[in-house]
């Protein structure tokens, strides 16, 4: 099984492009965001799998990483953000300018160490900012209610863990309504961190990470 990152709302949506795609009816160059890893790996690799489709299972929820703009030791969370920026931006620009692969771009984004670069970034640093703000400009779609500004960076590590849980769910309930035994997951890779811990504490699980693979 490949499971992509789009809704499960949006299933019949990819069911129809995976057979056009299937039947040759349709290039994903064709596509609005055909080159997305969404198409490019996970249909692909479907098809070479002999797969009948993939499988959504993203809760989407927008949370942008300017949100938090203020705060007691703010100066930490800030830092953090710069050096994952000034490592991720220039991969990706050789991606875009043809000089680095899409192979060698996820296998460099999956190292352990940038995994844990990201996952530092959102899920430990924002703990230590204290007595801030949000900023009014800043992107966030999900309601968790009043916010306790004593707590702020712990309030922003709530809202991406909330939309991670999620993702969770959906990835334990459409493995459980499928019965599948292997499961690929193709997730943006600031979700991996966290989602491997949950898959890795789940004795129903044998996670392998990517990184095992693409040598």
């Amino acid at each position: 099984m490949v499971m992509i990152e789009r809704e499960p709302k949006e299933q019949q949506l990819m069911d129809s492009l995976y057979m056009a795609f299937d039947k040759g009816e349709l290039k994903l160059a064709d596509l609005e965001g055909g080159s997305s890893e969404t198409f490019q790996v996970g249909f692909r690799l479907a098809k070479k799998m002999g797969l009948k489709g993939v499988h959504g299972i993203d809760h989407y929820e927008s949370t942008s990483q300017s949100l938090l703009k203020s705060g007691t030791n703010f100066d930490l969370f800030k830092n953090g953000l710069m050096k994952l920026i000034s490592t991720a931006r220039p991969l990706k620009k050789k991606v875009q300018q043809d000089s680095l692969s899409i192979y060698e771009y996820i296998k460099t984004m999956n190292r352990p160490e940038l995994v844990s670069l990201s996952h530092n970034l959102i899920f430990n640093l924002p703990a230590y900012v204290i007595d801030g703000k949000f900023s009014e400009d800043g992107t966030n779609t999900v309601d968790i209610g009043s916010i306790d500004e004593r707590y702020i960076g712990a309030e922003y590590i709530t809202l991406f863990y909330n939309r991670n849980l999620k993702i969770y769910s959906n990835i334990l309930n459409v493995q459980l309504q499928n019965r599948a035994k292997r499961i690929v997951l193709i997730m943006g890779q600031l979700h991996i961190g966290v989602l491997s811990d949950l898959l890795g504490d789940n004795p129903n699980y044998n996670l392998v990470k990517v990184s095992d693979y693409l040598k």
